[in-house]
C-alpha cells in the first residue's frame, strides 16, 4: 500500500485556521469526524494528546505528525493539513509548523498500514520535498506532488556499500509508537551521512517490526554505533563496540553529533552484561524507576481481564437483582437465573487469570521470556493460597499453619512476580553451560528451574501474604465512619495528584487489587471512591470554564466541553492540558474536589462492583443517586476553586 492511499483527498485542509498547538489539533480532528474517518473526537483526541505528552509530534523543518492507533478511527488515514502563517507546535526545533500529517490509525491497523504510514517519514526529509508542499494549491496538488517523488523513496533495504577508504556506522532507531520518530531518525542520519562523506546503515524498531536489521557481519565492519532510541533493542551484540546511546528526538536533531562523536573515537565502548537482553534501558534506571516500570508491565496486561472480567461479574448481579431472587435463595445471588450465570462464568473465567497475569507480566519485564512462566506460576500459587501447611494435609498430617489454602491475592502476586524475575535474572547470570547448550538455556533450563525455585519459595511466602492480605480485606470489608472517610479522602485526593501518572495509578491499582475480594459481596468501597476521584478532574475544568468564562480563551472553553464526557467517562487525563499550564493553581484545586467525592463516598459507605466506565457502570454501584451527587460536589469544589485561583485572560 503507497501512503497515497492514505492520504485522502476530501478530508485535506489548504488553509488552516487555528493558531494554537490544540486549536490545530482539534481543527483537523473535526475534519476527520465531519467526514466519517473518526466517530468519536474525544477518544480520538485523547489518544492523540496523550501521544503529544510522551513527546512533541512536531518533527522540525515545519513539519508535524500527530498520530494515534485508535479504536475511534474507522478507516487508516492521513489527514494533510497546510498553514499558510505557521504555527507554535512545540516543535523540536522550535520554529513554527506549517505542514501537518494526522495520522489515524484503526485499532487493527496490519503491517501494511503502518509501512505505508512509515514511508510519510522518509518522504518529509528528502530535500525540497516539504518546498514542494508548501506551494500546492489543492488536494490533486498535493497527490501529484507525492507520486513525482516515489520514484527517489528508496527502500531502507537497500543494501550498503562502503567506498574504498569511507568510514562506514551502523546505528539503530525505535520510538514508543514505531510510527514517526524512528523512521524520522533513520532518514536524518542518512541523509547527514551522506552529506558527511560516511557509509551507514540503519536498523529501525518500527511499529511492523523490524527493518534494514544489522548483521554481525555489519556490525563487526562498522567503526561504530549509534543508538537512537527511547524503548530497549536489541543491545548485546554490540558487545565490544564504540555506541553512542541517546533519545530519538537526538536521531533527528542532532544527527551531525552523534556521527562525529563515532569519528572522532570518543564514543564509549560498550559492554554487555551477561544474562541481560536489554541494558540499554535498564542501566539508566534508578532502584524506584525500574520498580515503577516492572509494576506498571503487569498492571497493563491485568487491566483488560480486571475490566472485561469485573464488569460481567457486576452485570451478573445487576440482571439477578433486576429479575428478582426469592428470600431464601439470596446466597446465589448473582447465578440464580440462567442469564446471571452465564455472564457469571464467563466473568470469572476472565477475572481468574487477573493475578497470574499481573505477576507473569512483572516477571516478564524483569527477566523476559524465561520468567513469564515462573511469573504465572507464582501468581497462581497466590490465587489459589497454596503453600506449606495445605500440603502437610494433604500428606495426611496436620496443616502447620491456619493460614494454609488461603489466597494471598493481589498483595501475593506482588511479591511473587518480582521474587520470579529475579530469581530467573539469577539463573540467567550465574548458570553456566556448555556452549552446545546455549540454545536450551532458554527454553529448557531457565523455565525449568526457574519454576521450581520460584514455586518452593512461594510456597513459604504464600503464608505471611495471605495473613496481609486477609487483614487488609477484612478491614477494608468492615469500612465504616472515619475509617472509610479518610481512606476514601486519601485516595481519592491521589487520583487528582497526576492524573494519569504514578500516584494516580497506585491509587487505581489499589482500587483494582480490592475488587476480587469484594465484587462477590456487592463490591469495593475503595473502587467507587478511586473512581469518583478521577471523574472529579475533568467535570471541574468545564465547571471553571463556564462559570468564570473571562479567565479562560475560547479555546479553553471549547475544550472544557469536551470534559464533560471525559469526566463522566472516567477519563482523568482529560484535565491534563489545564494543570499543565498552571499547575499551581489547578492541581491543589483538583485535589481538594477529588478528596471531598472520596471522602463522601467512604462516609456513605458506596460499593462499586466495576473497576471502570464512569457513568455507564453508575447502575453498578450501591447508591447511583448519591454516587453522582457525590462526584458532583467534589466537580463544584474543585471548578470554583480553580476558576476563583486564576488569572484573568
Amino acid at each position: 500500500m503507497k501512503i497515497q492511499d492514505l492520504l485522502k483527498k476530501e478530508v485535506m485542509i489548504l488553509d488552516l485556521k487555528a493558531t494554537s498547538k490544540e486549536a490545530v489539533i482539534d481543527e483537523m480532528i473535526t475534519n476527520l469526524v465531519d467526514k466519517g474517518v473518526v466517530t468519536d473526537f474525544d477518544t480520538f483526541k485523547a489518544g492523540i494528546m496523550n501521544r503529544e505528552a510522551q513527546m512533541t509530534t512536531g518533527l522540525g523543518e515545519g513539519v508535524a505528525m500527530p498520530h494515534s492507533k485508535n479504536a475511534a478511527v474507522k478507516e487508516a488515514t492521513v489527514l494533510f493539513a497546510k498553514s499558510n502563517t505557521g504555527v507554535d507546535y512545540e516543535a523540536l526545533d522550535g520554529a513554527p509548523v506549517d505542514l501537518f500529517f494526522m495520522i489515524a490509525a484503526p485499532d487493527g491497523a496490519n503491517d501494511t498500514h503502518l509501512a505505508a504510514l512509515a514511508d510519510l517519514s522518509k518522504y518529509l526529509l528528502k530535500d525540497g520535498f516539504a518546498a514542494k508542499l508548501r506551494e500546492v494549491k489543492s488536494a490533486d496538488d498535493v497527490i501529484a506532488t507525492f507520486d513525482a517523488a516515489e520514484d527517489e523513496n528508496k527502500a531502507a533495504e537497500a543494501p550498503v556499500a562502503p567506498k574504498a577508504g569511507e568510514d562506514f556506522i551502523v546505528a539503530v532507531t525505535a520510538c514508543t509508537t514505531g510510527i514517526a520518530h524512528t523512521y524520522m531518525a533513520e532518514e536524518a542520519l542518512k541523509k547527514t551521512a551522506a552529506e558527511m562523506g560516511v557509509a551507514i546503515k540503519v536498523e529501525t524498531n518500527g511499529a511492523s517490526g523490524i527493518g534494514n536489521k544489522l548483521t554481525a557481519d555489519d556490525i563487526a565492519k562498522a567503526k561504530g554505533v549509534i543508538i537512537a532510541a527511547d524503548k530497549a533493542v536489541d543491545m548485546p551484540r554490540f558487545n565490544g563496540k564504540p555506541l553512542v546511546n541517546r533519545p530519538v528526538a537526538d536521531g533527528i536533531k542532532k544527527t551531525e553529533e552523534l556521527i562525529n562523536l563515532v569519528l572522532d573515537g570518543k564514543a564509549e565502548t560498550y559492554v554487555a552484561k551477561e544474562g541481560e537482553a536489554n541494558v540499554q534501558t535498564e542501566e539508566k534506571l534508578s532502584a524506584g524507576q525500574a520498580f515503577y516500570k516492572h509494576l506498571m508491565s503487569g498492571v497493563s496486561q491485568m487491566l483488560p481481564f480486571v475490566i472485561g472480567g469485573g464488569i460481567m461479574i457486576a452485570l451478573a448481579f445487576l440482571f439477578d437483582n433486576i429479575l428478582g431472587v426469592p428470600k431464601d435463595s439470596l446466597g446465589n445471588l448473582g447465578s440464580y437465573h440462567q442469564l446471571s450465570s452465564t455472564f457469571m462464568q464467563i466473568g470469572q473465567a476472565a477475572f481468574g487469570f487477573m493475578i497470574p497475569v499481573f505477576a507473569g507480566y512483572v516477571a516478564y519485564s524483569i527477566a523476559e521470556k524465561p520468567g513469564l512462566v515462573s511469573g504465572f506460576v507464582a501468581g497462581s500459587i497466590a490465587s489459589s493460597g497454596l503453600a506449606y501447611g495445605k500440603i502437610a494435609y494433604a500428606a495426611g498430617g496436620e496443616a502447620t499453619s491456619g493460614l494454609a489454602g488461603v489466597p494471598s491475592g493481589f498483595l501475593g502476586a506482588l511479591v511473587g512476580g518480582f521474587l520470579a524475575g529475579y530469581v530467573v535474572l539469577a539463573l540467567k547470570k550465574y548458570v553456566k553451560v556448555p556452549r552446545s547448550l546455549e540454545g536450551a538455556k532458554s527454553i529448557l533450563i531457565l523455565p525449568l528451574f526457574g519454576v521450581i525455585i520460584t514455586g518452593l519459595l512461594m510456597l513459604a511466602v504464600n503464608i505471611p501474604m495471605s495473613a496481609i492480605n486477609t487483614a487488609l480485606n477484612n478491614f477494608l470489608n468492615g469500612l465504616s465512619g472515619s475509617s472509610a472517610v479518610l481512606l476514601g479522602l486519601l485516595v481519592g485526593g491521589m487520583m487528582a495528584v497526576d492524573m494519569g501518572g504514578p500516584i494516580n495509578k497506585a491509587a487505581y491499582v489499589f482500587g483494582t487489587g480490592t475488587l476480587a475480594a469484594s465484587v462477590t459481596s456487592g463490591g469495593s468501597i475503595v473502587m467507587a471512591a478511586v473512581m469518583a476521584g478521577g471523574m472529579v478532574p475533568p467535570l471541574a475544568v468545564f465547571i471553571a470554564t463556564l462559570l468564570y468564562k473571562n479567565k479562560f480563551t475560547q479555546e479553553e472553553r471549547d475544550s472544557g466541553l469536551t470534559n464533560i464526557i471525559m469526566g463522566l467517562s472516567f477519563i482523568t487525563e482529560g484535565a491534563i492540558p489545564f494543570a499543565a499550564a498552571d499547575p499551581a493553581r489547578a492541581i491543589p484545586s483538583f485535589i481538594a474536589g477529588s478528596a471531598v467525592a472520596g471522602a463522601l463516598v467512604g462516609l456513605s459507605g458506596i460499593k462499586l462492583m466495576a473497576p471502570h466506565g464512569g457513568i455507564f457502570v453508575i447502575a453498578l454501584t450501591s447508591n447511583p443517586f448519591l454516587y453522582i451527587v457525590y462526584v458532583l460536589i467534589g466537580a463544584v469544589i474543585s471548578g470554583v476553586l480553580f476558576g476563583a485561583l486564576r488569572k484573568a485572560k
